[in-house]
């Protein structure tokens, strides 16, 4: 094939799979689920025999802020209002207005108080007044001995779906101040909402649709309903990510044409280098989506850093004094090198790592097609002739090889004075610091024990028909309900640790299973039947527990714990959910983190002493590389926070510095043309990440700041290098 059919069809090729986007639309979402890999959430998604709520959280309030739980008619009105959601009356329900999405069920305490009443034959939807159903007393509340089924649920409920303060009265008479006689009373309560599309699937929920269904709902009826919990910050954090890619997708193109305008002295140029980055872009947008792949609004980072890198090829054909020949050597070991060091994370055990890496690593090889074999010869037409460098004089050569050792050694001061502190993987790694969301989970938390506490599953192989596997479990329940990091239910009589498991054998039944226990387990408010199931046979529970949501160090040593009495029990299980999922791989990742540089750079001496077959040029780009990986990630943790969130930045700077050091390798020492294209190349990239680093979503702020910080290394690096060249290749 001629060259100018392969450009025809390379880019046919790009807009056919650009135009797979109309076929395969996609949005990018941030949830947990596209952070991080939790193998116990997975097998509970795929294995549980009922369907758990997916607690987005809702603040109900009246309209002039006073009494709520204890005043009848109010009570009254939210159970009738939630019926009409649940209904659907007047499409009370409906998110959307097509009807594609909708709240599909609403746990709320009111209905458990319902429930309560209805077991002693009364009815709180249809009382005149309390005393309809406080009236004969009910002897020691919901909490006593002798409560019923319902009753029970109705406590646990007032306990998670109340505030802290709440004054219990019938709930539990026992807590202090608490009157047999009265209502739960508490100014505000929570619903625990789920959200289905018209497929009756679950869906990674649009934060500015609830928002707009609660605040109809607030403005039509006297209620005020105020979405709030970790899944809406995720949700929250998402819209203020897409908000800063509608406005800096634009304005970077813009940018990034006006420097490279600047430096290319030719508008054409720059307009379609551009250009073609957004081809790249779109195309491989189009080709992951029809392969069903989930892109994260972590991932749409990579957008600038596929630009960034797309200029080097531009600068060093238009403006270096190099062949055509080495040109297309240089940026090609730049490019296998660059992409040989971000490729570590692909191994990552942390999901929106290897998926950011995938998306760079495919964005900056499609770079690299367009640019060799699309835009080469454009280039090339472009480039002003120069002399070439061995007709100057021997005398002009500057050498000085002690910057480039000073250098390192500047990097890694950086790398061994920062802070060794790692952070935990959440949702606050998502929003500003002054975002008031996070002030108002703050207080969530400090108000209602479901807010203060994080749900961590615990899933244990069992056979539904064997006695033995029942006991065993429920002996493990028991065990477990005394470590202190599990949170507790305390009323002064009795303690309650909240562990939703199997319940309790009464001891009517003799050889009692979890299947005779569980099939007719009716899924209560709180809790759903914990039974794991495939193709109807049974293959173990899910115990939910609730831990505190603030420490990450106990949730840590409370998994060990965990795994360590299911082994004294000769329980084959393991425990997951977000809190120790997240701080596990915080753990794993500080533990880690410098082996992974090291191991980026021992790639990258493979591959360079491969390309290159030359030692001495091979160890000082992989020793280079490391320098600037450490020192990138010590700058990570002085200018901002350390932790998985920073690692994908830390790698690219990496192959940033492989590519760069590659470019002051090359053949013959570097001449003006040459420093020029490096620094032109260097400062382009630079642009676009420190614009990067004036967004407000979190990860891409630090990225752009770390990207910028990892060019600036790595051309000054690339530079001392390069002087270090003539003698070199005197010595060699």
């Amino acid at each position: 094939m001629n060259p100018k059919d392969a450009r025809i069809a390379i880019i046919l090729v790009l807009v056919l799979c650009s135009g797979l986007i109309f076929i395969f639309p996609t949005e990018p979402v941030l949830n947990t689920n596209v952070l991080f890999d939790d193998k116990v959430n997975e097998r509970i998604e795929n294995e549980k025999f009922s369907k758990d709520n997916t607690n987005l959280i809702l603040i109900i309030t009246h309209d002039d802020g006073d009494e709520l739980t204890n005043n009848l008619t109010r009570v009254q009105k939210l159970l009738s209002l939630k019926d009409d959601i649940d209904t659907n009356k007047n499409n009370l329900s409906l998110l959307d207005p097509k009807g594609t999405e909708y709240v599909s069920k609403i746990v709320s305490p009111l209905d458990a108080w319902e429930n309560a009443f209805n077991s002693k034959n009364r009815s709180l939807i249809n009382a005149n007044k309390w005393a309809d159903v406080l009236q004969p007393t009910i002897e020691n509340g919901w909490c006593g001995e002798n409560a019923t089924e319902e009753e029970s649920i109705a406590f646990q409920s007032t306990l998670l779906l109340l505030p802290n303060d709440v004054k219990f009265n019938v709930a539990c008479p026992s807590f202090s101040g608490s009157s047999i006689n009265q209502a739960p009373k508490a100014n505000e309560l929570l619903w625990l909402i789920d959200v289905e599309d018209s497929l009756g699937e679950d869906i990674d929920v649009e934060w500015s649709l609830i928002l707009t269904w609660a605040g109809k709902i607030s403005d039509d009826t006297e209620f005020q309903i105020t979405p709030a919990g970790v899944n809406m910050l995720f949700a929250k954090s998402q819209k203020i990510a897409e908000d800063d890619l509608s406005k800096l997708l634009i304005p970077s193109f813009l940018f990034l044409i006006t420097i490279l305008t600047l430096g290319l002295k030719d508008w054409r140029i720059s307009t379609i280098t551009i250009g073609s980055v957004g081809l790249i872009i779109l195309a491989e947008i189009g080709i992951l989506s029809s392969f069903g792949f989930t892109i994260s609004i972590v991932d749409v980072i990579a957008v600038p850093i596929i630009m960034g890198v797309a200029v080097d090829g531009a600068f060093w054909y238009c403006k270096s004094s190099r062949k055509k020949e080495e040109v297309r050597k240089m940026l090609l070991i730049a490019m296998i090198t660059t992409v040989t060091a971000i490729s570590l994370a692909l191994f990552s055990p942390i999901k929106a790592q290897r998926s950011l890496a995938l998306i760079m690593i495919i964005g900056i090889i499609l770079d690299w097609i367009v640019t060799r074999f699309v835009l080469e010869d454009f280039y090339l037409s472009k480039r002003i002739k120069v002399d070439r460098f061995p007709k100057i004089e021997k005398t002009t050569y500057y050498s000085n090889s002690m910057l480039w050792p000073a250098t390192l050694v500047i990097l890694t001061t950086i790398a061994v004075l920062s802070p060794t502190s790692v952070d935990v993987l959440d949702v606050k790694q998502f929003l500003p610091d002054d975002d008031p969301a996070l002030n108002e989970l703050e207080a969530l938390q400090s108000k209602y024990i479901l807010g203060a506490g994080t749900e961590t599953w615990i899933v244990i192989d069992a056979d539904g028909d064997s006695p033995d596997d029942l006991s065993k479990i429920q002996d493990f329940q028991k065990q477990l309900s005394n470590h202190p990091s599990i949170i507790s239910i305390e009323t002064g009589i009795y303690r309650s640790p909240l562990i939703l498991g199997i319940p309790y054998s009464d001891g009517n039944f003799e050889n009692e299973t979890i299947n005779m226990i569980l099939d007719g387990f009716d899924n209560s408010q709180i809790q759903t039947n914990p039974k794991l199931e495939i193709e109807g046979t049974t293959t173990g529970v899910a115990i939910s527990v609730f831990i505190d949501g603030k420490d990450s160090d106990a949730a840590i040593q409370f998994a060990k714990d965990v795994r360590t009495l299911l082994s004294e029990r000769e329980l084959k299980g393991d425990i997951g959910g977000d809190l120790v999922a997240g701080a596990e791989l915080a753990k794993e990742f500080g533990e880690t983190r410098i082996l992974q540089i090291i191991y980026a750079g021992i790639a990258v001496l493979i591959v360079t002493f491969y390309l290159l077959r030359s030692p001495l040029k091979a160890s000082r780009i992989a020793i280079g590389t490391i320098a600037v990986g450490i020192a990138v990630d010590g700058m990570a943790s002085i200018i901002g926070s350390r932790g998985v969130h920073t690692a994908p930045a830390v790698l690219l700077g990496m192959g940033f510095a492989a590519d760069y050091l590659s470019h002051a390798s090359a053949e013959h020492p570097s001449t003006q043309q040459d420093n020029f294209a490096r620094w032109g190349a260097a400062i382009s990239s630079m642009s676009i990440f420190l614009l990067l680093g004036f967004t407000t979503f979190p990860p891409a702020q630090n990225t752009g700041r770390l990207l910028t910080i990892s060019i600036l290394f790595a051309v000054i690096l690339a530079t001392f290098l390069s002087l270090t060249h003539k003698k070199q290749e005197e010595e060699e």
